[in-house]
């Protein structure tokens, strides 16, 4: 879809302003255009509408419903397929709305900064097109446990695998394994969908043991055919529960050939430490047996630096969250500063996860960040066609 097709809604209750607004978007060629002057009168005309705009440009200091409230509804009835923030307000209060925004499900193309002007509203509308709406997200696929239980034990559940590449040269000296379900029938079940029905009912462990074994089984076809790959592997905190699972991880790799230095075990930084002094026992027993340990999602829970002071860590990965749309956002490119900083103090790794751009691989690059994992890269993919994905990026002209 070009600028020009766009169906676009602005919400703003100064009359000169959104006269202006209106001119500014018709000039860029946009003829699908409406207005409302506060926020019930917008939800009275998407509500009457028989078809959603692409774009809702939305004044945050608007009368009787402030824009926030408005966002509210919006996303509550699937009323836009986006919205991008229009204020002249405190870049920081600017960047809370938009996580919010999002938090709520709404697909946010970013803030424009008034006054509005055409390159501004280019920009933020150019966004738009090619990118994921709420609407695209993968479907709720109804699954019952004792399914869950035959995928586990019919191979339905499996790794697939996302390169990780060195920022000085762009080699891929890594993958993480991703668990993917795919259902008899065919359809791919969200892992965010069936990892909790794991961890709730017991079943985790068996998906970790699985998710290892068969990366072990990976690295070493793929070290027969050339590629000496680092991998990661998630564990979750429901894991941590005595010294012995170290040495069940030992024997997996010991029975496939792969040293622990091969392996990385990917924790969620939110949910570390239950029972602290036996899942700090385990950490240590995993890392003196020569295991990386990786701290994921960092800075999406509440203990970080509690947890890096405590725990053996090898390795920081810095969430997708944080590197999306970071160089445009100076909060953002300040938290991954700070966590580089830290990182370089602690001696360790860190790998930004969610690279999708040039821009926030140059930014990264600049802040000395040392590995990279997202979609400008490659999608994960399954065992057998990690070799072309390696391929296909050497070979990417960004």
């Amino acid at each position: 879809m070009s600028m020009r097709e766009l169906h676009v809604m602005l919400v703003e209750d100064h009359a000169f302003q959104r006269r202006l607004g209106l001119r500014l978007l018709s000039d860029l060629g946009i003829t699908r255009l409406e207005e409302a002057a506060d926020g019930f009168q917008a939800l009275e005309i998407l509500r009457a509408a028989p078809e959603k705009p692409d774009v809702i440009l939305v004044d945050l200091d608007l009368p009787g419903m402030d824009g926030i409230e408005f966002m509210g509804f919006v996303a509550q009835e699937h009323l836009a397929k986006s919205i991008a923030v229009v204020s002249a307000m405190d870049p920081a209060l600017l960047h809370t709305v938009q996580v919010m925004a999002k938090a709520s499900g709404l697909r946010v193309l970013g803030a424009v900064e008034k006054p509005l002007t055409p390159g501004k509203l280019t920009h933020v509308l150019s966004l738009f097109e090619g990118g994921p709406t709420p609407a695209s997200a993968a479907p709720v696929i109804l699954v019952t446990l004792e399914q869950l239980r035959q995928a586990l034990r019919n191979g339905e559940i499996f790794p697939m695998f996302q390169p990780q590449v060195e920022f000085g040269n762009g080699k891929v000296v890594g993958v993480e394994a991703l668990a993917r379900w795919r259902t008899s029938s065919g359809q791919m079940v969200p892992a965010a969908q069936f990892i909790p029905m794991l961890e709730n009912n017991g079943l985790i462990e068996e998906l970790t043991h699985l998710m290892l074994v068969q990366s072990c089984e990976w690295h070493q076809r793929w070290k027969k055919e050339g590629l000496n790959l680092r991998v990661s592997v998630n564990v979750s905190a429901h894991n941590l529960t005595g010294p012995e699972v170290a040495d069940r991880y030992e024997r997996v790799l010991r029975d496939h050939g792969v040293m622990p230095e091969d392996i990385i075990l990917e924790i969620t930084e939110s949910s570390v430490m239950g029972d602290t002094a036996r899942g700090l026992g385990m950490l240590a027993r995993l890392r003196l047996k020569g295991f990386g340990l990786s701290v994921d999602d960092f800075g999406t829970g509440y203990s970080s630096l509690a947890q890096l002071s405590q725990i053996p860590f090898t390795e920081l990965k810095i969430d997708h969250g944080f590197v999306n749309d970071s160089p445009n956002q100076p909060r953002k490119r300040a938290v991954i500063e700070a966590s580089l900083d830290l990182a370089r103090k602690l001696d360790l790794h860190v790998v930004a996860e969610g690279v999708e751009t040039m821009e926030e691989w140059q930014l990264l690059a600049q802040l000395g960040c040392h590995f990279a994992q997202g979609f400008l890269i490659s999608p994960a993919v399954e065992g057998e066609k990690l070799n072309d994905a390696i391929q296909n990026w050497r070979k990417a002209h960004h």
